[in-house]
């Protein structure tokens, strides 16, 4: 009796070691130890040191709000943070302590789930099933905005139904869109040539993905992404995670953000962040469905 007991012991623990191995698989837990392990050895002099960050608005709910928020982006010329929500396609101006100041309903956008600033009363909006970018002007009188009106560019690569394009960042001095797929498979392309910033030039798009950056990427999905300006580097938010990632310029990770209790100085787990944000001086902003509002400071 004694053998077979062993034998099931043995086919048990092996049993529990596969699983155990496919998991920390699926959740990148060996690359991220990794990383960890050599971020404490080393810590990377040239990063942001997101890891430093504190929270000092922490799960504020952004009154008058009871549709889902999706994507964050900042507006460095009004000083403000727009946001979009995509059960009833609003795009939203938020103030930086995380109030509604004002709300535009949009029309024709199928499934809006990211926006970005890219220059003066230019945003460019997202329809995540149809890979749509769709490129919006907006001054302080318009009422609403019509997919029908603006530039739109489709690119249709690898369509998978409700994970699609879910994060954009603007590099304004490289006129470069980074456009982050969610997962399935979990991909950032840079797409140059959109929006078309000269109509005296031929209209020409290229599109130009990092494979290595993307292997780096020790998280199981992309909800939004962040380009720091001073520095050059990507800031990628992962939901599932509960983490954000730095990456430098040759798409190295140099440090994280963690979004769990205990971190940053978090009282509770962000429960799904779906925004992220930067302004000038750093500070970061992040939304969370269904309506939270979170704000993390780097060290002074």
């Amino acid at each position: 009796m004694r053998r077979p007991a062993r034998s099931l012991f043995i086919l048990g623990l092996a049993g529990l070691l596969l699983v155990g191995g496919v998991a920390a698989q699926e959740f990148r837990l060996f690359e991220r130890a990794w990383f960890n392990l050599k971020a404490w050895w080393q810590p990377a002099a040239q990063g942001a040191g997101l890891d430093r960050y504190q929270v000092v608005v922490e799960a504020q709910a952004i009154a008058g709000l009871d549709a889902d928020i999706s994507a964050l982006t900042y507006d460095p010329d009004r000083k403000t943070l727009f946001t979009v929500t995509n059960k009833r396609p609003e795009l939203i101006e938020l103030s930086l302590d995380g109030r509604i100041l004002r709300r535009v309903p949009l029309t024709g956008f199928g499934d809006p789930e990211a926006v970005e600033y890219v220059g003066a009363n230019s945003y460019v909006i997202t329809d995540e099933r149809q890979q749509r970018l769709i490129r919006v002007r907006l001054d302080d009188d318009t009422r609403f905005l019509d997919a029908g009106d603006a530039e739109q560019l489709t690119l249709g690569i690898g369509l998978n139904g409700n994970k699609g394009f879910e994060g954009l960042a603007y590099d304004s001095a490289g006129k470069r869109l980074f456009v982050a797929k969610e997962r399935d498979p979990m991909l950032i392309y840079e797409v140059h040539g959109f929006p078309h910033e000269n109509p005296e030039r031929p209209y020409a798009v290229h599109v130009v993905q990092d494979r290595k950056r993307d292997a780096r990427l020790f998280v199981r999905d992309l909800s939004s992404l962040q380009f720091d300006e001073r520095s050059g580097h990507l800031l990628a938010l992962s939901d599932e995670s509960r983490l954000v990632l730095e990456l430098d310029v040759k798409g190295r990770p140099l440090s994280t953000l963690s979004l769990r209790k205990g971190f940053q100085g978090l009282q509770r787990t962000v429960p799904q962040a779906e925004g992220i944000a930067m302004d000038e001086a750093g500070t970061i902003y992040l939304v969370s469905e269904p309506n939270l509002f979170y704000v993390f400071k780097p060290p002074l």
